[in-house]
């Protein structure tokens, strides 16, 4: 039996693995992680099994390769990711799969769990299944029990030709059973990202998000708001893995815990440090943290871990905004969280987003400034999406906020925009103070020499580069 799982093409740099999936202003490239364990699982419990994982986007390969691939290999069953933005083009995808093999083409991701009968009433026949939320064991048990898939929790499929769901699934609890991603299937030195060392590899020690921000993607479609962790001895051995894997990222790159908070749980994180000094590991990695989690003993320990940056999402520079969108931070936390940073001798990446309830022109010029005054090292602004399955989603629908429900109108050529426009603030206002953030920051004459002087390597140079010349072709574009 042959399965792939795919990555499948759309516009050219177009990253469906972050959390706003889009052709992203600094093209950045992430490595398919969670798509890596599905083939992780499958390749594990399904005995016999023939697994390929394939990156389009990493190997720029289009979607004519996609037909002479599956029209020469013949798989039985084909795997698609799903993005709002992309769907038309995932669903294309699949029609091209199933017109040329006749694959079962089972569909995951978080627009069509979001959207399952949606999904597969406008596939229209290409797509047999859908994979809702957390899909590592939901694929394979597609594939296992593909004549009775009735009995498959956590998905929905076509029975006659209509859509129907089956029972839900329930979040899986020993994520220490999970084999380590199958990332043997990928180049990953393909990867990029302009504000992470080169070459990075991502780690997800745990899942599921606290937190309850309306407009955060991974905890209210994909993973729930419980925290479920991995043992820090589990996670550390994933890391002497990826590191036999990959070297060079032992030589001028980093791991990148890709947790939505590594820091909420610090009696876990202090571990998980420990374990990493106590194997004598000299590695370098980031982490996301929360503005409102700052402890000196706890980011002391991360330094001497080898931990880089903490990666923030402060957002707004306006309170109020901040309140709307359940940030549950103060802007004073913000202050005291890069004061502490920086006495452990970390770095900071803010994040920052326009376009929430209660934006306006004023409160989108004071994150800009609020922005330029935290001392940041490196920062990304975007436009707020209000994907389906969010509270955003849904505050913006009643509200008639939202631009359009047409899918492939969330891009502007790929590139990420804003999709909701308010009283107070217009679409292409949102879009205007995007890239004037970026701007004030990144075109500072004081923080390029800061920027450069900081270099730390070859490697480190080359992102720096890479990096710049990214953004300068997405200006280039936009001026042109």
């Amino acid at each position: 039996m042959k399965v792939f799982i795919i990555n499948e093409p759309f516009v050219p740099d177009f990253c469906r693995t972050q959390r706003w999936a889009a052709r992203t202003r600094g093209r950045v490239l992430r490595a398919p992680d969670w798509l890596a364990y599905a083939a992780a699982v499958v390749e594990r419990d399904i005995p016999g099994v023939e697994v390929k994982l394939y990156d389009f986007p990493a190997l720029n390969w289009d979607k004519t390769k996609l037909k002479e691939i599956v029209s020469a290999e013949k798989p039985d069953f084909v795997v698609l990711d799903s993005t709002t933005p992309s769907i038309f083009s995932d669903i294309e995808c699949a029609r091209i799969v199933k017109d040329n093999c006749g694959a079962a083409v089972i569909m995951v991701g978080p627009h069509c769990s979001s959207l399952p009968e949606e999904t597969l009433n406008k596939a229209a026949g290409a797509v047999d299944a859908v994979c809702i939320g957390e899909y590592d064991y939901t694929v394979r048990d597609v594939i296992a029990n593909y004549g009775n898939l009735s009995a498959v929790p956590g998905i929905c499929y076509l029975d006659n030709g209509a859509p129907r769901l089956t029972a839900s699934r329930a979040p899986i609890e020993k994520l220490d059973d999970l084999p380590f991603p199958a990332w043997k299937h990928l180049d990953l030195k393909k990867y990029f990202d302009g504000g992470k060392l080169y070459p990075y590899i991502d780690i997800i020690s745990g899942r599921g998000c606290p937190n309850r921000c309306i407009f955060c993607l991974w905890p209210q479609v994909m993973h729930g708001y419980r925290y479920r962790f991995r043992s820090p001895e589990n996670v550390v051995d994933e890391i002497e893995y990826d590191i036999n894997l990959c070297p060079g990222v032992l030589k001028g790159g980093e791991f990148f815990f890709e947790d939505d908070t590594f820091t909420v749980d610090k009696p876990r994180a202090h571990k998980i440090c420990d374990e990493i000094i106590r194997r004598g590991l000299k590695l370098t990695f980031s982490v996301n943290a929360r503005a409102d989690i700052y402890d000196l003993e706890l980011f002391s320990k991360m330094k001497k871990a080898g931990c880089r940056e903490l990666l923030v999402g402060f957002e707004s520079g306006d309170q109020e905004v901040l309140d709307k969108m359940r940030k549950n931070i103060k802007l004073e936390d913000s202050a005291r969280f890069m004061e502490i940073a920086k006495k452990a001798g970390l770095e900071v990446h803010g994040c920052f987003v326009f376009g929430l309830p209660g934006e306006t022109p004023r409160t989108a010029e004071k994150t800009i400034k609020f922005a330029l005054s935290l001392g940041l090292d490196t920062v990304q602004f975007s436009g707020a999406v209000p994907f389906p399955g969010t509270d955003f989603f849904n505050i913006c629908e009643t509200n008639g906020w939202l631009l359009t429900k047409d899918w492939g109108k969330w891009l502007d050529a790929g590139e990420q925009q804003g999709v909701v426009s308010y009283p107070t603030i217009s679409q292409q206002q949102i879009n205007y103070f995007v890239d004037k953030g970026l701007k004030s920051f990144y075109f500072r004459p004081s923080y390029m020499i800061k920027f450069l002087l900081k270099t730390r390597s070859l490697p480190d140079l080359y992102r720096k580069f890479r990096g710049f010349g990214n953004f300068m072709s997405y200006l280039t574009e936009k001026i042109f």
